[in-house]
């Protein structure tokens, strides 16, 4: 007879309330100490800044959008860079610590393996490209913009829980 080993069942998340809660205390401290909000898509503008001054400095120094990343030489030295790194091994940790660390590729398994991880990395690169776009994320449009009352971010929020109940509906062949 096989019991189940409580030692390694993964602890329940957070209600929904209480994580709500704690995002928006973690927003307000970032306001407050570091005087800007959250943010991702930043990062990996400078990482791309970074990477073509490595390979190819004086085309991407040349670059209108990246150039202007290198005039002070260091492309990666900046709060954002800092803060993606705190929420890998914050989100590492926190996986870590409850028992949900996992690597593995979820979706459905109507498709295979290959063709889950293309459509991840072209959804990926199409949110990162549109939030290039939209000048931020849903962090940071989203989430800072509605906290400093700005309408672009109130905006964005609801266009973008409309985008995501419509791809939904699309994804799964209409209503179920």
């Amino acid at each position: 007879m096989n019991t189940p080993n409580k030692a390694c069942d993964p602890r329940p998340f957070w209600p929904p309330l209480v994580a709500g809660v704690a995002l928006g205390v973690v927003l307000l401290l970032t306001f407050l100490l570091t005087g800007h909000g959250l943010g991702a898509t930043g990062f990996f503008t400078r990482l791309a800044a970074w990477t073509g001054g490595e390979l190819a400095f004086d085309a991407t120094y040349n670059n209108v959008y990246l150039g202007p990343l290198l005039d002070d030489g260091k492309p990666m030295s900046s709060w954002i860079t800092w803060q993606i790194i705190g929420v890998a091994l914050g989100a590492l940790a926190a996986s870590w610590s409850t028992g949900r660390f996992r690597v593995r590729l979820d979706g459905t398994h109507k498709t295979g393996r290959i063709s889950r991880g293309t459509l991840a990395l072209l959804g990926g690169v199409l949110a990162g490209f549109g939030a290039r776009v939209a000048a931020g994320c849903t962090s940071g449009v989203g989430l800072s913009g509605t906290a400093t009352l700005g309408v672009a971010g109130f905006v964005f929020l609801g266009a973008f829980f409309a985008a995501g109940l419509l791809v939904s509906r699309i994804a799964k062949g209409g209503p179920q």
